[in-house]
């Protein structure tokens, strides 16, 4: 990947339509130029911080080797049990399981692995160990465990949390005590601390339709990132009372510049950044340059200022909302009708570049969340310079439904 610091220019629709005009939509595609652009710039961010990739956010496996081949990152988070085990005969050695599991089967399989590096399991409670123990049974080597610390924010005492709903634990004392509950069984062995800022890395600071909140939200993320970094700091000081602490986990694509001050930190997790999906329009402190997306075909003309497209109902996962729709990218100056949305069969587009659209055309979309996408399509079609440079897999298309 070359050093240039320049952004990448975004591709015309003409450009779009010219390189893929033997392909029949729907289909979807990664512009690489823009892919390895937004990788420059999140390892900008990062200052010299090796960056975890996050699979779920790439679900693709030929991309997730080619992005590992790059300095600067550095092993994957994944987001389940089979996933990491698939992944591990595949050859990635280092992988950390994001979420903590129940699959039985998996543990049981891991216990199996005649492996130096196995997967990391994630880990917030006794019950965890307890299942995990149960579910493993005598295992060749102990079992590396790491701990989820909850960094969400807890304003007017505690009485109040601004935050996901993760893990319980998050005090200096409960990291203490699940560290001392770890290694006191000769099965586990504690590899890492790990906590995600999502209220920081996961929400921009001007959320669509809420600008009036967008002080407050960047209040929030100041005041927030302070809080974190001092608790941060106690709770490793605390966990490496009981055992030496090799890795420390935070972040995410929006909050990388603001993670990486923190000085227990010893790696950073991004994944959505490569895709930059349209939730990451809306972050004041970065730009990204748009390099997923998915055409889909023009199928009906109800009115001359309507198109109508086939499918593209692929809405985000989280609290459902205007910003969890597909946008229309490409021709510039459409919209998704409001009162039909993006469906499931059809989503008829509205504005000013409708009028133009005749049957067959395509309509290029971006996704609000990025690995969701790949979920829809058995491939990608990579972009480089002015044409496809290859097609590959994505987890869909390699036999994976992961959740």
């Amino acid at each position: 990947m070359a050093r240039d610091r320049t952004q990448a220019r975004e591709r015309s629709y003409e450009e779009l339509e010219r390189i893929f005009a033997d392909v029949d939509a729907p289909f979807a595609l990664v512009d690489l130029d823009a892919m390895w652009s937004n990788a420059r710039e999140m390892l900008g961010r990062a200052a010299g911080t090796p960056i975890r990739v996050a699979s779920k956010s790439v679900r693709c496996r030929p991309l997730l080797a080619s992005i590992l081949d790059e300095p600067g990152f550095r092993g994957l988070m994944t987001f389940t049990l089979p996933e990491s085990l698939w992944l591990h005969e595949h050859g990635f050695d280092d992988l950390l399981l994001a979420y903590p599991t129940a699959h039985r089967g998996a543990l049981a399989e891991l216990g199996r692995l005649e492996s130096e590096r196995p997967p990391i399991l994630m880990v917030d409670s006794v019950a965890h160990l307890d299942l995990i123990e149960s579910a493993v049974g005598r295992a060749a080597r102990p079992v590396r465990v790491c701990i989820d610390l909850d960094v969400s924010w807890w304003p007017l005492g505690g009485r109040l949390k601004i935050g996901v709903k993760r893990s319980p634990i998050r005090t200096p004392e409960q990291a203490r005590d699940l560290a001392r509950e770890i290694v006191g069984r000769p099965g586990l062995e504690l590899a890492g601390l790990m906590g995600y800022e999502a209220h920081i890395a996961g929400l921009g600071d001007s959320p669509l339709g809420k600008r009036v909140q967008a002080p407050l939200i960047r209040q929030i993320k100041r005041r927030s990132a302070g809080e974190i970094a001092e608790r941060r700091a106690a709770v490793v000081e605390a966990v490496r009372d009981v055992a030496p602490l090799p890795l420390v986990n935070g972040g995410g694509t929006g909050s990388i510049h603001t993670t990486r001050r923190e000085d227990v930190i010893t790696e950073i997790t991004a994944g959505s950044g490569f895709y930059a999906p349209t939730l990451f329009d809306r972050y004041s402190s970065f730009s990204l340059t748009p390099a997923a997306m998915f055409a889909m075909p023009v199928v009906r003309k109800p009115s001359g200022s309507t198109a109508t497209l086939l499918g593209a109902g692929y809405h985000a996962s989280g609290a459902a909302g205007r910003d969890r729709l597909p946008t229309p990218h490409l021709p510039r100056g459409l919209r998704v009708d409001p009162l039909e949305g993006a469906g499931e069969v059809q989503t008829p587009v509205l504005g000013s570049a409708a009028a133009s659209l005749q049957i067959g055309a395509n309509v290029y979309l971006r996704h609000a969340k990025a690995g969701e996408l790949c979920e829809r399509f058995n491939t990608l079609y990579l972009v480089r310079g002015g044409a496809i440079a290859d097609e590959v897999p994505t987890y869909r298309g390699e036999g994976r439904c992961e959740l």
